[in-house]
């Protein structure tokens, strides 16, 4: 990441929503079949996505849906929760580790550890980056999930069979390959907010907003199963 996070969507404001959704999570979690999670695209989140509270509650329903094989590090959760708490005076950080622990609850294969020895190794034109990439080799990515794709040049990915692609590519992929699966983890993510509660049209400026554009676009056209 290398950069503070600043991401103008105010969702984060919806952080306490969030670990009841987890603890949903954890129990979904247990049921998703051994071939769904052969076929799932690996991915490692970048910190910058997982910065907006809503986008990141998006995520992890997808891999908690079996719809992608997420990954992060230590490091990962510490960017991001670091920014939040820095941006939002009324976040603690008792909030966000709270928040941490749901996710690697219900997710508790998404862990890296053991990659730091490669860090060394990469070079990334930020330095700071390094990490992520070196997760993403260590789980043997196929893609990291970043909003700063000038920071994961595919002439230095390539080489590891990794690509960095925008969390809405991330989506338009899966409304080709799985459309029916990600209708319905998009409608129980809609639904599930209750602070404050979102009709379609309001749920469709929230995932525009977090840089979904072309999603949204074709989500549009489902707009009654939302």
């Amino acid at each position: 990441m290398g950069t503070e996070l600043t991401n103008p969507l105010s969702a984060e404001r919806l952080l306490f929503a969030l670990p009841p959704i987890f603890s949903a999570f954890c129990r979904f979690s247990r049921q998703v079949s051994a071939s769904s999670v052969d076929s799932r695209p690996i991915a490692a989140n970048d910190a910058n996505v997982l910065y907006p509270a809503q986008l990141r509650d998006l995520l992890m329903r997808l891999a908690v849906g079996g719809l992608v094989r997420a990954h992060w590090s230590n490091q990962i959760h510490e960017e991001w929760m670091l920014n939040v708490v820095g941006n939002y005076s009324d976040i603690s950080r008792e909030d966000v580790e709270y928040t941490r622990s749901q996710m690697d609850r219900a997710l508790p294969d998404a862990q890296v550890t053991g990659h730091k020895h490669l860090i060394e190794d990469l070079s990334l034109p930020d330095p700071d980056d390094n990490h992520v990439l070196a997760a993403a080799i260590h789980t043997e990515t196929d893609y990291i999930i970043t909003f700063n794709l000038e920071d994961f040049p595919d002439a230095k990915l390539r080489t590891h069979g990794v690509k960095a692609i925008h969390p809405d590519t991330l989506m338009s992929m899966l409304m080709s390959s799985s459309k029916e699966k990600l209708l319905k983890v998009v409608k129980r993510h809609r639904t599930s907010l209750r602070k404050p509660p979102l009709d379609r049209e309001e749920y469709l400026e929230v995932l525009k907003a977090t840089g979904l554009e072309k999603t949204v676009e074709r989500l549009e056209t489902h707009r009654d199963r939302l």
